[in-house]
């Protein structure tokens, strides 16, 4: 049995036979988007995700119907959860009198705290890449522009100010699913200098993830992290 699986298990109140409808789709959606986040839009089949979310594989297609159906549902509510993540940080924000620099950096921290849905990040990820089908890189290019209007609009930043959020936000994305986490703790000196560099206080945040079980994979076989790690 998959990790996956295992995980989602643990959290339920009572056997799926039980569940409510919303909260079957929810749990499919949980383990479709850590199986998309793995294996890409290509690798995936509704049979994993089926067993992943413990649920039969024809459930998933009367429910979902297409794997490009599943896999809009998946970014559609990755992307609800990022823009929710940054209104919410925003507002903190303003209750907190901040602005400018400060707003941007509590949204900033806010996105990395995100790097523990790893499955989520890497769906965008997976979704981004696939800007020539004709419906999945239709609904990226609309999310991804939808997260650039919160940040000019909502939380107005310049265009240049922007610009490098998503520029940061992207490297954040790169380092997970390269694992780059995985180079830090084998002691790479370079992967040490990029790491601490690009995420000197969501290191640890990173680096806690690397050692979760992933679908398909055995927990990491690391060694403890360099001392010193930031906070």
């Amino acid at each position: 049995m998959s990790s996956v699986t295992t995980t989602l298990s643990e959290k339920r109140a009572e056997p799926v036979t039980r569940m409510r409808a919303e909260e079957r789709r929810e749990l499919i959606l949980e383990a479709a988007t850590a199986v998309f986040g793995e294996r890409g839009y290509v690798g995936t089949t509704t049979d994993a995700v089926a067993k992943a979310a413990g649920v039969s594989q024809p459930y998933v297609v009367r429910m979902f119907g297409t794997k490009e159906a599943l896999f809009l549902e998946v970014l559609h509510r990755a992307l609800d959860k990022l823009l929710v993540t940054f209104r919410a940080a925003l507002a903190d924000g303003i209750a907190a009198g901040e602005s400018g620099m400060d707003v941007a950096h509590r949204i900033g921290m806010a996105y990395a705290d995100l790097l523990t849905d790893r499955g989520l990040l890497l769906s965008l990820m997976h979704a981004f890449i696939l800007g020539s089908d004709p419906v999945i890189g239709k609904a990226a290019r609309e999310g991804f522009l939808d997260v650039y209007k919160f940040l000019r609009f909502e939380a107005r930043f310049s265009p240049e100010d922007a610009d490098i959020f998503l520029a940061h936000g992207m490297m954040m994305n790169t380092m997970v699913g390269l694992r780059m986490a995985d180079e830090y703790a084998n002691g790479d000196p370079c992967a040490i200098d990029l790491l601490e560099t690009a995420m000197p206080n969501k290191l640890d945040v990173l680096l806690d993830v690397s050692t979760r079980r992933t679908p398909g994979r055995g927990p990491s076989q690391q060694t403890p992290p360099p001392q010193g790690t930031p906070a």
